[in-house]
């Protein structure tokens, strides 16, 4: 599992500095949910979700679509989430830091 996770952890980086107009300031999270399921959440700052997620969200759409083929093979559930260092303090106090 730590493999894939590496893996995919790579990946989700390199693309992401591709699109982003601030690396500095990302952030890469991984969450083991359960086994063979993992959440991946970028935290960017806001213009640089947008441009992340691109028009209509098709640039989003096809790096999720990239992840999980690459997660499917090894078996793996994968999930990404993207959200702005604000949405992710929002959620961080509503869940209680959770």
């Amino acid at each position: 599992m730590q493999v894939i996770t590496e893996k995919l952890r790579g990946f989700l980086q390199y693309v992401a500095v591709q699109f982003i107009e601030h690396p500095a300031q990302a952030q890469l999270k991984v969450t083991e949910l359960a086994p063979k399921k993992l959440r991946f959440k970028l935290v960017l700052t806001q213009t640089d979700v947008a441009l992340l997620i691109g028009r209509n969200g098709f640039t989003a759409s096809a790096i999720r679509s990239v992840m999980k083929a690459a997660a499917d093979r090894e078996g793996v559930h994968a999930s990404l989430q993207i959200h702005s260092h604000e949405e992710e303090a929002e959620m961080m106090a509503r869940d209680g830091g959770h």
